[in-house]
């Protein structure tokens, strides 16, 4: 994968950089700022290095139209905080003010364009009208670092087709999450155990299928736990079940049987007549969900088991809560599981999302853990051993 150094001398030269700048906002306030702190690495190296950095990113799902609830306005003012130096926003994303804005810069000066996605061109499906776009990117730089791993997934305009357009390479954020990521998946030291999460199944056949050929234990909590219990033939009360997916998890347990691999489940639940922070919970083993009752944890048995499994592995991929982390009574899943892994001796890859924030909210300390991946969509296509047209691209 071509790098940084690979672009020569970029003093006084236009680098255009995708980042993922997708951050929550609660009226207006950025509310996370982790994938903006994430990006100051690449955007310090290029300014260092003199170049007149322009930013590409979007923010939510505008549809291809101008929407001021999307705008990145306050990512460019949270940014201009965190480097002590003025990041100015464009109005547009290839308009006037962008080449305007673009024109203004000096050596070592950030810019950033509007919210990509105001222009219906950037997630296109048709490679000509992405294409087009990429063309007018390409007019406000002479370089191009994708940084942006939370969209390195998506064939988009300015992450995919403006790669070809001119000199590219993988920022700094970038190379670290797929160096972190293919450690943790293309030749594990073993144990190797992944641990999923999260309330569907559906969202995750792929990974589930894959990881059965790899993994020497799996682990299954969340909401699509109960898909996997209710295929073993318990009752599952009010819980979150994929009732079409029956068939199909008979097949995993089945096949992790054959395999040899340790798939491991809760053996007790935190269960509440409804999903609510102040429903009354209490604990009950998984095959004694009461009809009236929903799984929204699992339980100290499971929490105990999973912690013990964890511990003793050597490399440990995670994606995906264990209980509706967001509610104190049933966080405690997800807190063990966190705990394990920032506490255990192995290589541990929290893989974005759910995940992610769920480390954050509970406190732990991110340095713990050996990679905390930004971009949840791009991990899961990794850990289900897909190829990513973003870094794809890269490595032509």
């Amino acid at each position: 994968m071509r790098t940084i150094d690979s672009l020569g001398d970029l003093r006084g030269k236009r680098v255009l950089v995708r980042s993922d700048f997708n951050v929550p906002l609660k009226d207006g306030v950025i509310t996370d700022d982790g994938r903006i702190r994430a990006a100051l690495p690449t955007l310090t190296r290029l300014v260092e290095a003199g170049a007149k950095v322009v930013i590409m990113a979007h923010l939510g799902r505008p549809k291809g139209k101008v929407d001021p609830a999307f705008s990145l306005a306050p990512v460019a003012a949270r940014l201009g905080e965190l480097i002590d130096a003025p990041v100015t926003l464009a109005g547009d994303v290839v308009g006037e003010s962008a080449h305007a804005t673009v024109a203004g810069l000096n050596d070592g000066e950030i810019a950033l364009l509007e919210n990509v996605r105001y222009d219906a061109r950037e997630t296109s499906k048709v490679d000509e009208e992405r294409a087009e776009l990429a063309a007018a990117y390409a007019e406000l730089g002479d370089a191009f670092v994708s940084d942006g791993f939370g969209v390195v997934h998506r064939k988009q305009a300015s992450v995919y087709d403006i790669a070809k357009l001119v000199p590219s390479a993988a920022g700094l954020l970038v190379f670290k999450e797929i160096e972190s990521l293919r450690k943790a998946t293309d030749n594990p030291e073993r144990p190797y155990g992944v641990v999923l999460g999260g309330s569907k199944v559906s969202d995750k056949l792929g990974v589930i299928a894959n990881l059965l050929k790899k993994a020497d234990r799996l682990f299954i909590g969340g909401g699509m736990a109960f898909t996997f219990l209710a295929a073993k033939g318990y009752s599952v009360g009010k819980s979150l079940l994929e009732e079409d997916q029956i068939e199909t998890v008979k097949g995993y347990i089945a096949e992790a049987a054959e395999r040899g691999v340790d798939l491991v489940l809760p053996i007790d639940v935190v269960v509440a007549p409804e999903f609510a922070a102040d429903a009354p919970a209490t604990v009950v083993d998984a095959d004694a969900i009461p009809a009236d009752q929903m799984g929204l944890d699992i339980g100290p048995r499971s929490r105990a088991l999973f912690a013990e499994k964890i511990t003793s592995a050597k490399t440990v991929a995670w994606n995906g809560p264990m209980g509706v982390f967001e509610f104190p009574a049933f966080a405690e899943g997800t807190k063990a599981v966190a705990r394990a892994l920032s506490e255990g001796d192995m290589f541990s890859v929290i893989g974005g999302g759910d995940s992610a924030a769920a480390v954050r909210l509970l406190g732990f300390d991110e340095k713990t853990f050996s990679h905390i991946s930004t971009g949840g969509g791009a991990s899961l296509e990794l850990l289900e051993g897909k190829t990513l047209p973003g870094i794809a691209v890269l490595e032509d």
